[in-house]
């Protein structure tokens, strides 16, 4: 299969055409769980989908170590490259690793701004001109709503579409009627798109429980394959 065969078939784009084309430029989308259900093999999957179509993705991570990330980007590259059986595996994965910058942080006493100011760098004074921004490991706990629309102000200004993830505590976090995450509740007007994975029958379902400003909640149909922890079709 040939890089633009795979873009098309690619399950993302039903996840897109769910959410009204994506997140969108300016936007801040999540994807809550308990820990260990496949947030960082999802965001992962998200970013080398925009890879694949030439864009210019920086990840974020807030763990002490940045390895397994790098890991993770390769066994989503190769599980997908080898599902789908893509031609010039080789070249593709070096062409796109250059549009790829992963960036180390510390949440603790470290302001947003400065966060901020140190991405910005890396897109105005670097010229690494990032069309997305995947955050992992970060701590809602410790964000306000104006950290948060600080966020998104920065990626209004920058032209920046922004994923999160959000670990979500206990073995079986507390969802509300509407199946939106209770520990999100209080920045849910910051958040435009909310995505929560949970176990049903075995496997990892997901399910948008925020969609911009609409009312209707689609089922994507989506899930996490158990082994790869790649996005497929149910």
């Amino acid at each position: 299969m040939v890089k633009s065969e795979l873009i098309n078939r690619s399950p993302l784009r039903i996840l897109e055409q769910s959410i009204q084309g994506g997140v969108g430029k300016g936007n801040i989308g999540v994807i809550a769980s308990r820990k260990g259900v496949g947030k960082t093999a999802c965001l992962v999957h998200i970013a080398t989908d925009k890879l694949l179509r030439e864009r210019h993705v920086i990840h974020v991570s807030f763990s002490k170590r940045t390895d397994h990330i790098i890991s993770w980007y390769e066994d989503i590259f190769n599980e997908i490259s080898k599902k789908r059986e893509l031609e010039n595996a080789v070249d593709v994965h070096n062409e796109i690793i250059k549009n790829r910058v992963i960036m180390n942080f510390s949440q603790d006493g470290v302001e947003i701004s400065q966060i901020l100011k140190s991405l910005e760098a890396m897109i105005v004074n670097g010229n690494f001109k990032a069309n997305s921004v995947i955050v992992d490991g970060f701590d809602f706990d410790n964000i306000s709503e104006e950290g948060l629309e600080k966020i998104r102000e920065f990626a209004r200004q920058l032209d920046l579409e922004i994923w999160f993830s959000a670990s979500l505590k206990g073995e079986e976090p507390i969802f509300d009627e509407d199946g939106f995450p209770a520990e999100l509740k209080r920045v849910i007007s910051k958040l435009d798109v909310v995505i929560s994975l949970k176990y049903v029958d075995q496997s990892i379902r997901m399910e948008v429980v925020k969609d911009h400003d609409s009312d209707m909640k689609e089922d994507l149909h989506l899930t996490l394959d158990p082994k790869t922890l790649l996005i497929i079709e149910e």
